[in-house]
């Protein structure tokens, strides 16, 4: 294993650390989108949370989908938790299939993400109206919940190149050496 210099440690910390500063940037960025406006605008947080997920362990994909929803259920007047255990689930699932199947390609984000935005909106579809009965409410599915979903397909195309550049420019590379290449070939 080739030791690190103090050098490229305090580089390794420095980009690691505006890395997540970042990502916290576009987490905020996102909750005040969502904030702002009517009911149809993006879920922003949703392939914000994907994106960070494909690069993290499960316990930070976990974490950071538990974060994400607390902060939709915040914006969205949701009760307290709901979106939380969704995407704490849907992110550490997201991160598992990443870490053991998939590549970090923009088509596997692009279904991955589409997949994990329809279920979000469809059970907050369910359990926030059809469960009650009220009258028309397939009239909500169709013009309000496919916008959103549509909606927030199209956010993740311009999230997803924000983190890619971040990645590409603040991720850390691993180094190996000879005798390593040697043993992984």
């Amino acid at each position: 294993m080739r030791l690190k210099t103090p050098r490229e440690k305090r580089i390794l910390y420095f980009k690691t650390t505006l890395r997540i500063f970042l990502y916290g940037l576009m987490i905020m960025v996102g909750f005040i989108s969502m904030t702002c406006g009517t009911w149809t605008k993006p879920i922003v947080l949703v392939p914000i949370a994907v994106c960070i997920a494909l690069n993290a362990d499960v316990l930070v994909s976990a974490f950071v989908g538990a974060f994400c929803g607390f902060l939709i259920d915040i914006a969205c007047e949701r009760l307290f938790g709901y979106n939380a255990v969704l995407l704490a689930v849907f992110c550490a699932a997201v991160s598992l299939i990443y870490e053991l199947y998939l590549r970090k390609r923009f088509f596997n984000y692009l279904w991955i993400t589409a997949l994990v935005s329809f279920l979000q909106c469809r059970l907050d579809y369910e359990f926030y109206y059809k469960m009650w009965n009220y009258e028309n409410v397939e009239r909500i599915f169709h013009s309000v919940t496919l916008k959103v979903w549509g909606y927030t397909m199209i956010s993740a195309v311009v999230i997803y190149v924000i983190f890619a550049l971040i990645n590409k420019l603040l991720m850390p590379k691993a180094h190996l050496t000879i005798e390593e290449v040697i043993k992984t070939s």
